[in-house]
């Protein structure tokens, strides 16, 4: 895990990557994706300006003793990172180091970790001192998943547009919460 840890940015460089990839696109991807970064990075802005933890979550993690590492596997155009990422690392960066490994930029890491069958993001994994993995999370919070659930066992009366709607709205007021509640209790 050590090699991956070493090749990952910091949460500054990888809102700086999207605002690149967004102004001064190199690849076919970049292109396509354009859209999908412009709004992750508002995302990610608007979650980060209206973030608040309850205190109760540091002592948590306080009581835990957790002196390990958090890798994320993730990608700025993803709207499942884009709600978490910014929660997760604010949450942990004061007391752990927090970096992210981009998912496109070397698969061999995600594949590892894939949820039933995909590369789905993003992924946290909880690493102890020595970069050995404790635990895993992801893509998305409990309530999320249920929603995803409910989506693919009828997609006919819960289309895709209203699964993406509701949980657009579930992240824009959850903020990530649920995600380091969860997260927490992995730990």
């Amino acid at each position: 895990m050590k090699e991956y840890w070493d090749k990952a940015i910091s949460f500054d460089e990888y809102i700086g990557t999207a605002k690149n990839r967004l102004e001064n696109p190199k690849t076919l991807q970049d292109t396509e994706y354009k859209a999908y970064y412009d709004l992750g990075i508002q995302r990610m802005e608007r979650t980060l300006k209206k973030l608040n933890f309850d205190e109760v979550l540091f002592e948590v993690l306080d009581d835990k003793n957790f002196t390990g590492k958090i890798l994320i596997i993730s990608e700025t155009w993803c709207g499942d990172a884009s709600a978490t990422v910014p929660a997760v690392v604010r949450f942990f960066e004061g007391k752990n180091e927090v970096k992210i490994f981009l998912r496109d930029s070397d698969e061999s890491l995600i594949d590892q970790f894939q949820t039933n069958g995909t590369r789905s993001i993003p992924k946290i994994l909880i690493l102890d001192e020595n970069f050995e993995i404790n635990n895993t999370w992801g893509p998305r919070p409990k309530y999320g998943h249920e929603l995803l659930l409910k989506h693919k066992g009828d997609p006919e009366n819960y289309t895709k547009d209203m699964f993406y709607n509701e949980l657009q709205i579930y992240y824009s007021r959850n903020r990530g919460k649920d995600a380091v509640a969860e997260i927490l209790d992995l730990i």
